[in-house]
């Protein structure tokens, strides 16, 4: 790229820091002697995408290898990007400052489904052909991974490639692959074929979808003798699994600025609503030698003066008191804070805030998730309300005023008193404060309840389950504002609008590209940014592809139903998420994978929780 014109488009930008590279432990190499080249794209801001762990691992494990170079990029906010079309300026990587569209792979890490039309808005300005059937020999691969692979489908128009589950060795195993096939001048379909072959590669070129005439799923056909279920690829020994030394630091201040110390993958509690707690099973954890050596590692070669323990539920790691007696040793001495996110209610104990509370103090966050007992056995959440007030006292007794409670709302089977019951349980959470001697006096509680739209996922017991409608929602979370009488209470909520695009997209098929594709056209994109969506837009696009998107979220799917990603096994049954379904609506909970499996599936790798105590 011209670097006066460069420096110039720098110049008219709100943000440059975004564009610039050059950070402390980027990665930067000679591109004559690399032999392929990788853009690993975010489909949303620098400041978001620097802020994912998942990016951090992939970037310094393809950098590892000599013959590999791994850069970054990120979308380019609106005022960037006005310049770099004026300028016909291709989108380029941070690294090299290289146009992508002459790279190998164009890689997509898809973390949420409203950043779908962000993936055709990076390819676009690439230069790069949206559709994967008008690529030709001299385009990039391009390929996707990431939690929302999972249900692939809606993207399948545009994606060559999708890795299923963990990264680590599977991208590695593709890249290899092509070295060889590019060595013998090979075709980008001969290519492709041989990756369906790779264990969790998914080329959705290779498949076949029918309908019926109700328009559900007839039937999925492997074509070319590609395999006809894609299993899910999984770190099976997480203290050998790769893991960064050093984290890239950001020139500019971004979403969660600070190290990031994975601890486990998975999840043993079985929430229906969470698909993460099912896609990433079975649980593995890291030993708390190692987790130590490498948070130590990352603080020393970072400069950061904070590191969060990365899991989905952080206390219900097993060693996390031996864990932290480590940490703490040198955390204290080198005032580095120690973040734990994602604290389960039922295992708070004053011994952990006393750990967290000598290195941190700020306010403390749960998730009851619902307001009654009879909807948290509906979610399968195994807890009580008087473990919520247990959890909240201990907290006011260490000294914390604020607290924090995650809900959800649109749950399947809830009632209005299930929402008035969320005003109550915060009520009676400012009341306990008020009614303890040991609080801080001449400070008031702060009591956050912080609600979001519940969305059916896939490989979730919920999976079956309708999305209620946008007026629906509206009048819950209006019910409940009108059910908060104190000034203590804070009520935050989610949009609808953009909770119905989800849905869709959660659960959509590929047919619904065409609806991707046309309003992208129309001007969509960052839609998860809220001064951007424009649902008029959306809803133009559905009608214009003559596609109904209540098709996708209104209805109840029948349990012999074939879903758009039943090709696509995530090892989790079919016959566990029905099992889990029916329990719901009888309110009958499950324990945890800890107490006794459930039979869910995931036991077939042979490792982690399934098998921890053989």
């Amino acid at each position: 790229m011209n670097e006066k014109l460069f420096e110039k488009m720098l110049a008219a930008v709100q943000k440059p820091g975004r564009y610039t590279g050059g950070e402390v432990n980027s990665c930067v190499k000679d591109r004559d002697n690399v032999s392929v080249r990788f853009a690993f794209c975010f489909p949303d801001t620098y400041e978001i995408g620097m802020s994912h762990l998942g990016i951090k691992i992939l970037y310094s494990v393809f950098n590892e290898r000599e013959d590999i170079w791994c850069e970054r990029v990120f979308a380019p906010a609106e005022d960037m990007a006005r310049l770099m079309k004026e300028n016909g300026v291709p989108l380029f990587a941070l690294e090299s400052r290289d146009y992508i569209k002459d790279f190998d792979f164009i890689g997509f890490t898809l973390q949420y489904e409203l950043s779908y039309t962000n993936v055709l808005y990076m390819l676009d300005l690439a230069g790069v052909p949206l559709r994967s059937a008008d690529r030709g020999e001299d385009d990039p691969i391009v390929v996707a991974g990431g939690p929302c692979a999972c249900n692939a489908e809606p993207l399948c128009d545009f994606i060559d490639i999708f890795f299923l589950g963990e990264g680590e060795k599977v991208d590695l195993e593709v890249i290899d692959l092509y070295k060889q096939f590019k060595e013998k001048n090979k075709t980008r379909r001969e290519f492709l074929r041989a990756a369906a072959d790779i264990a969790g590669v998914y080329v959705p070129s290779f498949y076949e979808v029918t309908y019926n005439a109700d328009q559900t799923v007839k039937k999925i056909t492997a074509l070319c003798g590609a395999p006809e279920i894609i299993q899910k690829r999984i770190e099976p020994d997480m203290d050998k699994a790769y893991y960064p030394d050093t984290f890239i630091v950001p020139s500019i201040e971004i979403v969660h600025d600070r190290a990031v110390q994975e601890i486990f993958r998975g999840c043993i509690r079985g929430c229906r609503f969470c698909q993460a707690g099912y896609i990433y099973r079975p649980v593995r954890e890291k030993s708390p030698e190692v987790i130590n050596r490498q948070a130590q590692s990352l603080i020393r070669s970072t400069g950061y003066d904070e590191i969060s323990l990365s899991s989905l539920s952080t206390s219900d790691y097993r060693s996390l008191e031996p864990l932290l007696i480590k940490m703490l040793e040198w955390c204290e001495k080198e005032q580095v804070s120690l973040s734990l996110p994602s604290l389960r209610i039922d295992n708070f104990s004053e011994e952990l805030l006393e750990k967290i509370s000598s290195v941190r103090k700020s306010g403390l966050t749960f998730a009851p998730e619902a307001g009654t007992q009879r909807l948290r056995d509906v979610i399968n959440k195994n807890i009580t309300e008087d473990e919520v007030l247990k959890s909240c006292a201990t907290a006011f007794r260490g000294g914390y005023t604020a607290v924090k409670l995650y809900f959800m709302m649109g749950l399947p089977t809830e009632t209005d008193e299930d929402i008035v019951r969320i005003a109550t349980l915060a009520q009676k959470i400012v009341d306990l404060y008020y009614g303890m001697p040991e609080r801080q006096k001449g400070k008031s509680p702060t009591v956050t309840i912080s609600v979001a739209n519940f969305v059916p996922k896939p490989f979730t017991p919920f999976e079956f389950e309708p999305q209620i409608s946008k007026e629906e929602m509206l009048r819950r979370q209006a019910l409940l504002k009108e059910h908060i009488t104190s000034k203590k209470i804070v009520f935050n909520y989610h949009e609808n609008r953009t909770s119905f695009l989800e849905g869709v997209f959660a659960r959509g098929d590929r047919r619904l590209g065409a609806v991707l594709y046309a309003a992208y056209r129309a001007g969509c994109y960052f839609d998860s940014w809220d001064e951007y969506f424009d649902l008029d837009k959306w809803l133009a696009a559905f009608k214009e592809c003559g596609i109904d998107p209540a098709f996708y979220t209104a209805r109840t799917r029948d349990y012999g139903e074939l879903m758009p990603w039943d090709h696509l096994d995530y090892c989790i049954d079919k016959d566990f998420l029905i099992r889990e379904n029916k329990l719901a609506h009888e309110g009958k909970t499950t324990g945890n994978c800890r107490e006794k499996c459930a039979g869910c599936g995931a036991n077939r790798f042979g490792e982690g929780v399934c098998f921890e105590n053989r």
